[in-house]
Order: C-alpha cells, then structure tokens, then sequence
C-alpha cells in the first residue's frame, strides 16, 4: 500500500490527512494551531500525530495554503523593489501598487515597448543599475513591469539580468505571470508575486524540515490557485500562483467528500471567507484574475470570492460605516489566554475599568522578516526582544513606557507582530457554539468591547457585564456579511455588474432576505401563519444547488446562513481538514497563451517572447503560435513535477463574418493546456 499526505497551513490551523492513494480513503487527519512564527512547529504537530508506520509510505506530499490569500487580503508583505519600464504616472495610479507598497517602493523608468512589439525608448544601463545597488540591501526581492511586454518582453529580460548582476535577490517580470494586456494590473500582479517569495519561501522550508525529522522521502508539491499542482521550485519562482491555494483545494476536497457535482463552496478560514461555484463537477475557472479582498490580481485561478471575514477578524468600529467585521486578522482573545494563561487576570481587571482603546491588546511575534528586522531601529529591536518573553500589554505599555509602546506598534505595522482582540470567534465562545479555547477569556472580552463601543464610538446599548448580547450582535453581523456575499457570487457569475454594483445590490438583497428570515421566525415560533399580503415577493437564492460549508469555523456559522436561505446544508464529516484533502487530488497543469493579431489585412503578427513574428497567412501564425505554446506548456509541466504528459488546445478568435464584406480577423489567442500527475516516490 501506498499514501498520500496533504498538509495545509492556514492563518489559524495547520491540517494534515493521509490518504490511501489507490482510492483516496483518508485514513486519518489531524489539526493544530498554525505557529507563525516558526511554522514547522505547527506543521510538526498535525503530522506527529499521524499514524508513523504508515508515514513511511508516503509517494507524495502536497501543500496549500492560505498564508498567500491573506497577505493580499490584509494587504501585508514583504518589502520590495518595482522598476516600471515605460508607465506614465497615470498608469502608476490605476494599478493600485501606490496603495499596496507605497510611492517610495516604486521607480519608473524610460523604456518600454509600443503595441506593436517596437521599442518606444532605450533603458539606461548605468542609472538603473545605480537605482538596483541602492534598494539591493532594503529588500527581499524585485518586480519589474515594462509597457507591452506581452508583446515584446526584451525589456523585462534585459531589467531581470542587470538585477541578478548586481545582487542575488529574487526577481520575476510581469510577462512571465500573465499574457493579458493591462500594464497596471500587471504590474500589480508582479509586485503581489515580490511580496510573497519570502513568505513561500519560509513554507517550504518549514514544511522540508518537518518531512527531514519525520524521514518522509516524497516529492513535495504545492496546490495553485486553479486546483493543479506544481513542484517547489516553480512556487518560488511564481509565488502569487499560490494565491488562492487554500480556497482552491477546499473546492477540491469539499466536493469530493460531498459526493455531489453540482454546488455553492465556501470555506471560512481564521482570517478569509472563500465562496466558489461549482457545476458538473468543474469549477469555474476565472483567466481574468480572481477578486481578493479589494485587488484583482492577473492570476489564472478558480473562479473564487475571497473576503476578509474569518474566525479570528477583528470586530470593531470603523468611521463612516460604523460596526466593521476585519480585514485585519487579530489572536483571538480565547485564544491568547489559552496559550498564556496568566493574562486572564489581566481582562478581568479591564473589564471592571472605564473604556479606552487600548484594553485587549496584547502584542505578540508573527514572524521573521530579515530584510525588515535589520532596518529596525533601536527603540523596535529592543521591542522585539522583549516580545521573545511573551505578549506585552500595550495598555501597560502606554503608561509605563512610551516608546515601547510606540515601537510595538511599528512591528506590528510592518507586519512582524500581531495585536490580540475581540473576534467571532471569541463570540462563538461566549454563545456556546465554540468551545476549543478559554471561554472566560471571551466573556470578559464581549464585556470589554461591548462597553466600548458605547462610551467610545456611540453604538449599542447592551447592558452592562453582558457578554451574551454583543456577541449575538457580533455573530448575527458575521451571516449576514457572509449571506451578502454569497448573493453578490450569484451576481457576479452572470458578469453583468461590476464589482461596486455587485455588492451594493447583494447588500440590499442580503438585508431583505434576512429581514423576512427573522420575521417569519417570529412568526413560526408564536404559531402564526403568514398574512398572504405580507409576501410580496420572494428571494429564493441558490433553490437547487446546495451549499458546502468546510472550515473550522463553519459548523457553528453556517447553519445560520443556510436558514436565512431556505438553503440545503452539507457540513462534510471531514469538512474541518478540506483543504488539507483537496491537496492531493490536483494534477499538474501549466498552460501557455499566445496571441495573434492583424495589423493590416494579410499581416498576421505572432507574439512571442523571442519577439514578434510576422506571416500572411493565418493558418501559419496559428500553427507557429500551437508550436510555441504547446513546447513551451509541456517544458514547464515536467519542470513544475508532471509525471507524463498530455496537450489540449484552445482557440479564442475576435473575428467578423460577413455575408456582404467577408470574413474579419481581428485578434485571436492560442491557449496550450500540458497536464498530467505528479511524479511519485519510488
């Protein structure tokens, strides 16, 4: 007998199931607490707890997760290099990339390419090599984005050289994450794929020592974000594929557990809420890139709807809009007392204080950046070192030493610590849906938060010492957060509004259904009928499909989401370890596009990396386009762990046909699918 052994890492747990490979039994699986800062200890648990004997057989390991997902989402990272080849500064506005690393992480430069492949200006040698030395020592790795490089990447290679000769930082081009027009959004993308190389980095490494310790001798592959697999090597290379990992492989793995082809996916994790649509067994796929918190990055992906709504989201008041669910993720305040159980006392005292806002706070260690602890300051390197006791309590801090409470805040801004707080999780607690960690701690702090936003901000009038209250508040707003954005889903799969108007309607829709839900509650619950005249109309959402709900949170969550609905439930009986099952039910797959187009009538240009290619005759530039893309995909299938080998083509063709005026070609893009199973062990 032989297994197979998946292992996710998310943002709260860390899963691990071995699964028979001859008919993918899972045979056991285990769950811990995902250590951000040193993930091997988390990985090391679930996987100790595994059967050893059976451990010994493992042909295969896969990985996903969602630790990609939400450093997009809570918008963290890395710091990085982008060099913009040929962007004028309004392109460097839309892409969003001012927003997402700031204006001092960017350097524009002359350069570029037309249309039309031809070079618009010629790159300085000299001052960008000077502008690499400088950010060199800054940094944990460069992007670089050149006007059309999909059209003419010589640009971008010519960047990526020079960087590799003057340091050995990671570097990636755009044009080797996406074949799309769009330099602003793909310069997004690059620059997403820069932040992320570290945090993968750290992953694999983690995930490599554990297998070492554990003498597991299996390829080690890692799920993308479109479901298929590919080996370590290429995640490295290719970080932001990894994007939608997690959701991907709990798309997987729900569906096989539910034995049904057809349904609504959604997956709550400690810091994400992933909604996926799945009919006839397949998965959309989104070639646009997928919607991720606010960026929609140019990732081929499963077509999901990633939120910052999770277990561990932080619940709080934002202005303007008054109660707001994340997307910052906080350590759970049940959670933090049940690793430290010393800092009960702690809350108890606060909960019998006057308001303020800096009570449940406490700051621990997320991670290890090196790029960023060498350029701490001394105020911020003492108070890393003091985070190496335990957490601090910022309270305390602010009245007894200043300057380290300033510097903890810094840390945690540049990602390297968190903050604790009030959660859904920590109001699962308190209602008795919950019960993993220290539910005093989650009594006193509803308590705390509760009394909060009264004195501080003006909202609620629970009364006073009442846990149970605000965290049915709290919980209630978490359904219908989520019940809005499985409406807004539906919306957005007949691709008729845009993404603004999307979640306005589903926002009203959302309010109305929960609205009539509650009242016809009521109404059951006093043994009445309904007045014909009150049902108006009726919101029936999702009538035939059901909804999967997988995740650690979804048992006690979900439930009330499909109630509001009228919804069939399917809670998988393995539904907490989905992703960690999906894991090893990919292939691997790598697809290649090449796009044609015609200039003038009986000149074909095909686009390829070597530079564009000109025929005139269309059957020629499609075959030279099949050519390419077909050796190109099959080359980087058995580099990214492909075991054999199989090539499916696609054709997009823009054209016209005319009774009157003949046939019209405008534009056409040959896609190239090379898939097939990962390499096993021997």
């Amino acid at each position: 007998m032989s297994y197979l052994l998946g292992i996710d890492t998310g943002g709260t747990f860390t899963d691990a199931v071995l699964v028979q490979q001859s008919d993918k039994k899972v045979l056991a699986s285990a769950k811990s607490l995902t250590t951000r800062f040193d993930l091997s200890k988390g990985i090391g648990d679930s996987i100790s707890r595994l059967p050893k004997d059976l451990l010994a057989q493992v042909k295969l390991v896969s990985l996903s997760t969602t630790l990609t997902t939400n450093s997009v989402v809570e918008g963290r990272g890395a710091p990085i290099c982008v060099l913009l080849a040929g962007y004028d500064e309004t392109q460097v506005k839309n892409s969003g990339l001012i927003d997402l690393i700031g204006s001092a992480s960017i350097v524009r430069l002359e350069g570029g390419h037309d249309a039309s492949g031809m070079e618009v200006k010629p790159l300085d040698e000299a001052l960008i090599k000077e502008k690499i030395k400088y950010y060199a020592d800054k940094v944990t790795a460069f992007a670089i984005s050149a006007s059309f490089a999909v059209r003419n990447p010589a640009h971008e290679m010519t960047l990526k050289k020079w960087v590799t000769e003057c340091c050995d930082k990671p570097v990636t081009c755009g044009h080797e994450l996406a074949s799309s027009l769009g330099a602003p959004r793909r310069a997004l993308t690059v620059a997403m794929n820069a932040r992320m190389i570290s945090h993968v980095k750290d992953l694999i490494d983690a995930v490599q020592s554990t297998l070492q310790t554990h003498q597991i001798a299996a390829p080690l592959m890692i799920v993308k974000g479109d479901g298929s697999l590919i080996n370590i090597k290429s995640a490295m290379q290719q970080p932001v594929t990894t994007v939608l990992s997690g959701p991907a492989a709990s798309v997987l793995g729900a569906c096989a557990w539910a034995g049904t082809d057809s349904a609504i996916i959604a997956d709550m994790g400690g810091t994400t809420t992933d909604i996926a649509v799945v009919l006839k067994g397949k998965p959309a796929l989104s070639f646009d890139g997928a919607l991720i918190g606010q960026w929609r990055p140019m990732v081929e992906s499963i077509r999901v709807h990633a939120i910052g709504l999770g277990g561990d989201s932080e619940l709080g008041f934002k202005g303007g809009e008054g109660f707001a669910i994340g997307p910052r993720r906080v350590v759970p305040l049940s959670l933090i007392v049940h690793q430290h159980p010393h800092l009960l006392k702690t809350l108890e005292s606060q909960s019998m204080e006057s308001p303020h806002p800096g009570q449940m706070r406490f700051v621990q260690r997320l991670r290890a950046d090196s790029a960023t602890l060498q350029d701490l300051s001394s105020d911020e390197k003492m108070a890393w070192e003091a985070l190496a006791k335990g957490p601090i309590d910022i309270e305390n801090a602010n009245l007894t030493n200043r300057n380290l409470a300033k510097a903890l805040a810094r840390l945690e801004r540049k990602c390297l610590a968190i903050y604790s707080g009030f959660t859904p999780t920590d109001a699962a607690h308190v209602l008795g849906a919950s019960h993993h960690w220290n539910k005093e701690a989650a009594k006193y702090a509803a308590i705390i938060w509760a009394r909060q936003m009264r004195h501080l901000y003006g909202m609620g009038n629970w009364l006073n010492g009442d846990p149970v209250a605000p965290s049915q508040f709290a919980l209630d707003n978490v359904v219908k957060a989520i019940c809005q954005k499985l409406i807004e889903t539906g919306l957005n799969e007949f691709g008729r509004l845009s993404d603004s108007a999307a979640s306005k309607t589903a926002a009203l829709m959302a309010e109305i259904a929960l609205h009539k839900s509650a009242r016809f509650a009521t109404q059951a619950s006093h043994e009445e009928e309904t007045p014909p005249e009150a049902d108006l109309f009726r919101l029936q959402f999702s009538p035939k499909l059901p909804l999967i709900a997988v995740g650690a949170p979804a048992a006690s969550i979900y439930p009330h989401v499909a109630r509001s609905f009228g919804m069939n439930l399917i809670l998988p009986e393995h539904g907490a370890v989905a992703n960690a099952f999906g894991a090893v039910l990919g292939q691997v797959c790598h697809r290649v596009h090449v796009t044609i187009n015609q200039v003038q009538r009986g000149v074909f240009t095909v686009f390829l990396p070597t530079g564009p290619q000109i025929t005139d005759q269309l059957s020629k530039a499609v075959e030279m386009a099949k050519e390419f893309a077909a050796k190109q995909a099959q080359e980087q299938a058995l580099l990214s762990g492909a075991s054999s080998i199989s090539v499916e083509f696609d054709l997009d063709e823009n054209a016209v046909k005319n009774d009157i005026d003949g046939d019209l070609f405008f534009e056409a893009r040959v896609t190239a699918s090379a898939f097939g199973p990962p390499q096993l062990a021997v």
